[in-house]
């Protein structure tokens, strides 16, 4: 597209009006070569020309020139028209000199041109050295408008990357006080990322597209984040829990969720679903808001059994690990009640490789 061009933010004045591109349109030869030669003596050399109006969109196309001069008069398409296709291109905003050069000397014409775009109109014949000056002026303001859109791209584009630091060190935040959460009750601190390999290994075998495998391989690791809010003495405590501290235990869910809330990313939102929803079950009897079937996330579905055969198969405070094949016999005799029975096809498939 021609709005794409742009000198360099270090060139001159000089040396963009020096190598300005032109094109000229006009069926009449001998017009086409006296325009030709006035630019030529001025020492503009990249000037392409065409007697054709209908090639004059395919060229300005093709040559993203810097200035355009047209005819108006001419048979099969008139540079009314011509001028219309040439605008139809321009992104909004966009500053591309247009000049008319016609023998016709009609107010309504002028007005018409002006309307549609032009931004200076010339009657044949017409002075050369005024107008090359009012050419350079146009170039000039072009040159200027270029170098003010290269300067918004470059404030843009660290507008850009400064938030995507930003951005990636929130997550390296939110990721770290997952960690510290899990440290609390899993001396390794490896359990987050355990859980988030195997929920990403899940999410494949179920054929999910790989942007959303690899969005709920780095949101599960923070499914237990809300653990931070939880007394270690509930955390660490080696025997059954009472009725009240499993109470307890179950707000880590909501207090995950708040902490996650409110983001305006794909990974925040699904990571502040999967803290909320991985304690919910098929059958409608999990925490905490008694979900049930496809009510529940899918990725919340997946990191639940994700979760649980990590508890399972390594140490807890609690519990000795059990076999990675005991833990898969659990998990499938819980397909269609505590399990999501797809996600549980897609686990056992994973496992058995």
């Amino acid at each position: 597209m021609p709005t794409e061009f742009s000198p360099q933010l270090s060139l001159s004045l000089d040396e963009f009006c020096r190598d300005a591109t032109f094109l000229v349109i006009d069926d009449q030869l001998p017009h086409l070569r006296l325009l030709e030669s006035i630019l030529d003596k001025w020492r503009y050399l990249n000037v392409h020309s065409t007697t054709n109006p209908r090639e004059a969109l395919p060229l300005f196309m093709e040559l993203q020139p810097d200035i355009v001069i047209v005819d108006l008069n001419m048979p099969d398409l008139n540079g009314f028209a011509v001028i219309q296709q040439l605008q139809s291109t321009l992104a909004p905003g966009e500053y591309m000199p247009i000049v008319v050069v016609s023998a016709d000397i009609t107010p309504e014409s002028r007005r018409k041109a002006w309307a549609l775009g032009a931004r200076d109109f010339f009657t044949k014949p017409f002075n050369g050295n005024e107008f090359m000056l009012r050419i350079l002026n146009l170039l000039e303001t072009r040159y200027l408008h270029l170098q003010l859109k290269n300067q918004n791209q470059l404030l843009e584009q660290r507008v850009e990357e400064r938030t995507e630091r930003l951005r990636h060190s929130q997550i390296e935040m939110l990721e770290r006080l997952g960690q510290a959460a899990e440290y609390r009750d899993d001396d390794t601190g490896q359990h987050t990322q355990r859980v988030g390999e195997m929920a990403g290994k899940i999410a494949a075998a179920m054929d999910l597209p790989s942007e959303q495998v690899e969005l709920i391989r780095r949101a599960a690791p923070l499914h237990d984040v809300g653990k931070i809010g939880i007394s270690e003495k509930i955390l660490l405590k080696p025997g059954g829990l009472s009725t009240e501290e499993f109470e307890v235990i179950k707000t880590h869910t909501t207090i995950g969720a708040r902490l996650l809330g409110g983001g305006d990313s794909d990974f925040l939102r699904a990571a502040e679903r999967i803290a909320l929803s991985h304690h919910e079950r098929w059958d409608g009897g999990g925490y905490p808001h008694g979900l049930r079937e496809e009510t529940i996330p899918l990725e919340a579905r997946i990191v639940a059994i994700a979760d649980v055969f990590d508890a399972i198969s390594h140490d807890r405070p609690y519990k000795k690990a059990s076999p990675a094949a005991e833990a898969m016999t659990e998990i499938a005799s819980q397909a269609g009640t505590q399990f999501d029975p797809t996600a549980v096809a897609a686990f056992k498939k994973v496992l058995r490789g």
